[in-house]
Formats: structure tokens, C-alpha cells, sequence
């Protein structure tokens, strides 16, 4: 039997403040055991229906009737895209298909297979420069989580002299800022900058992802034309980077707020560190929901039906991957357990293509951290960390450890 949702209660999360920014997780499991389905206003400002719990969420992120395209939107959300251009996260097949088609015939799980020296050897240049630090302390976004995979995603594309600082915060503010001009004015920033780069790669392609899809075809002769190739720019530098940072920050504070497990995963690299990040993506993933979902017609989510006419619906990840009837005490962090099955990196047909790269980075960084740091520490109470705010994104924005 299904209900028609309704918008008389409205759970208000921008009022929850700072309280909900670093822990989301008790919010969502309190409304999980209220029903899967809840009328939200977002901290950004608008309303969405809230999709909450493994199944209903997992079946909501395959379900063809929530569009990923902005023409879908109802123009009264007060939600505006962010990214220029045209990227597979903003469309449905079949444009969609045609677009990862493309895509992955250059991104291929043989080209992020040799990267791996490459990322081993930056990976230790940055902890060579941590550890060279007067004080034995450090930040450890700034040291290693951020700039090793802005530096791996901008040698694969074929811009090593990407301008980190600027491309952080344009990054920063075009995801997580909270006010929506910010976010605006930081992407026009970015866009420019990815114009004129395209514009070089075309007057000098090299040997890098980059060239090669400006110059890729299919069967067909079917090429990527100037805002699909602006959009993937912006996608595989943006998701490139901000996955991994997260994925790296987190981790570590997980380990570290779980000295057994960190003391079982020191005992045996080798058999645990696949697991490790696996679990890590679970337990405290570094995409908390993804980006805007639009109701194309009336549907059924577990029972309540959300209307029609380009509604928005949030899938809330990181409940899904803490669902007890999903995974038994879901909120222990245990790097043995089998967290297979969970929706960090999403599911469905816009399951992240740049997850093999994620996984890859996480493990030699999280590795070789660990092994040259055999007693790192925190260098701060978890309760006074600040993160990123926002629900797209979920990692803090510093994280201070000692050695």
C-alpha cells in the first residue's frame, strides 16, 4: 500500500547547524526508523524529499524516473547547476551512455594501473616533505590528502603545473559553499580556466587523458564536442580530486579513533589494506549524498510516492552504508568486516568511473603514512574538527596529526 508524501512537515537540517555537519549519521538513522522516504530543507537552503536505508536508497539510485538532468528540475527548487559544460552526472541514457562510452576508452583500468609508481613516488616526496617539519606535527590535508591527488589527477590530464591553490578553492566553493553566488562566481572561475586549458591541449596535445579525449572517436566517428569536453574537464578534475581527499582524510581519522584496528592493520598490510578502504568508504565514505536527482513522473520509493514535475530527491549514501539491516552494528569501524555491497562511490549506471583510481590512492598513501609514521597520533580533540559543510561532500577541513 503506498501514500501520497506530503509537505506539511518539513524536517528542517539547516537548523540542526553545525551539530548535523559533523554527524549526520545519528540524524539519519533517527529518520530511518521513522520510514525511508522524509521532506527535508537542505543546509544549502532548499527543500528535497530525503531517501533514506540501503534498499530504498540503492533502488533509488538505478531508478530511470529520477533524472540526473537540469532541463528535468522544477525551476521553483531554488537549486542552480553548478558545473559548466556537459558531464555524465548531469545526463540519462542515452546520453549518458554515449558520453561514458567515450570516456572509457581512454580512461581505462590499464592506464590507472600504471600510475601506481607514480603515485607511490609522489606519495613520498609529500611525506618526505611532512616529515622533514620541525615540530613532528602537521596538517595532514594540506600535507598529503589534498595535494596528492590534485597532483595525480593533474598529471593524468596533462596539467602538472595546475594551479593547486587556486583550483582548491574554486573547488571548495563551488561544492560546499553555502551561499549560492559563491558557488557560482568560483565556478565561472574554474570554467574560464578549463577553457583556455582545452584550448592549449588542442594547440599542443601531449601523451596524457586530456589530448586523447579531445581526439577520440568511436566506431561511428562520434566525437566529444566543446561543452561535453568542457564538462568532462570539470568532472575529472573536481571528482577526481575531492573523492580521494576525503577518502584519505577519513580514513586516517578512523584508524586513529580505532587504535585496535589500526594496531590489526599495522599487523598485516599486506592481507587487511584492500579491506581497510573498503571499510573506510563504508564507514564514513567521502560522498554523503550525491549530486541533485529530478522527479520525471510520480514514484513509488518504498511505499511513499514522490510527485512528479522534476521534485528533488536526495539518496542519502552514508545512511545506506550505516543500515543495520544491511550491515550488523554499522556503527563500529571493523577492517575485517565485509563491507562489499556498499554505495560509496554510488549505483546503477552512474556508479563513479574513477572509483579504481580512488581505491588506489587510498591504499599506497594510507600505507606508506602509516608505515613511516608508526605513532601517529591526533594532534586535536575529534570534537573540534570544523568539516566541510554542506551534503554533498564529507571530510574535515584540516585534520592535525603529530608523530
Amino acid at each position: 500500500m503506498t501514500s501520497e508524501a506530503t509537505e506539511d512537515a518539513v524536517v528542517d537540517l539547516a537548523a540542526l547547524g553545525d551539530g548535523f555537519t559533523r554527524d549526520p549519521y545519528s540524524v539519519y538513522a533517527g529518520l530511518r526508523e521513522r520510514g525511508p522516504v522524509h521532506r527535508v530543507r537542505m543546509p544549502e537552503g532548499a527543500d528535497a524529499w530525503l531517501v533514506v536505508g540501503y534498499e530504498a536508497g540503492r533502488a533509488a539510485l538505478a531508478d530511470p524516473r529520477l533524472s540526473k538532468e537540469w532541463r528535468n528540475a522544477d525551476p521553483d527548487l531554488g537549486v542552480k547547476a553548478v558545473a559548466s559544460g556537459t558531464t555524465m552526472l548531469s545526463s540519462d541514457a542515452p546520453a549518458h551512455t554515449r558520453l561514458r562510452k567515450l570516456v572509457t576508452r581512454e580512461f581505462t583500468p590499464r592506464r590507472v594501473e600504471l600510475l601506481a609508481p607514480r603515485i607511490q613516488e609522489m606519495t613520498d616526496a609529500l611525506l618526505d616533505a611532512m616529515l622533514e617539519g620541525p615540530d613532528r606535527r602537521a596538517d595532514l590535508v594540506e600535507a598529503l590528502s589534498f595535494p596528492l591527488p590534485i597532483t595525480v589527477i593533474g598529471e593524468l590530464l596533462g596539467v602538472p603545473a595546475l594551479d593547486q591553490d587556486s583550483f582548491r578553492e574554486w573547488s571548495n566553493t563551488s561544492i560546499s559553499a553555502p551561499v549560492l553566488a559563491d558557488r557560482m562566481a568560483a565556478a565561472k572561475a574554474m570554467s574560464e580556466y578549463l577553457t583556455a586549458l582545452l584550448e592549449s591541449k588542442r594547440e599542443r596535445p601531449g601523451d596524457d587523458l586530456m589530448s586523447a579525449l579531445i581526439t577520440t572517436a568511436d566506431e561511428d566517428g562520434d566525437r566529444l564536442s566543446g561543452p561535453e569536453l568542457l564538462g568532462m574537464a570539470w568532472l575529472l578534475l573536481v571528482a577526481g580530486h575531492e573523492t580521494t581527499v576525503n577518502l584519505i582524510s577519513n580514513g586516517v581519522l578512523a584508524l586513529l579513533g580505532n587504535p585496535e584496528q589500526l594496531a590489526d592493520l599495522r599487523a598485516d598490510f599486506d592481507g587487511l589494506i584492500d579491506n581497510a578502504v573498503e571499510e573506510m568508504l563504508r564507514y564514513d565514505g567521502p560522498v554523503e549524498t550525491p549530486t541533485y536527482r529530478f522527479t520525471t513522473e510520480p514514484v513509488d520509493i518504498a511505499g511513499t510516492v514522490v510527485p512528479g514535475g522534476g521534485q528533488l530527491v536526495l539518496v542519502a549514501m552514508a545512511d545506506a552504508n550505516r543500515d543495520p539491516a544491511k550491515y550488523a552494528e554499522p556503527s563500529r569501524f571493523d577492517i575485517r568486516r565485509d563491507a562489499r555491497g556498499h554505495v560509496a562511490f554510488g549505483h546503477g549506471i552512474h556508479y563513479c568511473l574513477g572509483a579504481p583510481l580512488a581505491r588506489l590512492e587510498a591504499r599506497i598513501a594510507i600505507r606508506s603514512l602509516l608505515e613511516r609514521c608508526p605513532d601517529l597520533a591526533l594532534d586535536i580533540h575529534p570534537a573540534a574538527l570544523t568539516w566541510r559543510s554542506g551534503m554533498l561532500v564529507r571530510g574535515p577541513e584540516s585534520l592535525p596529526v603529530s608523530w
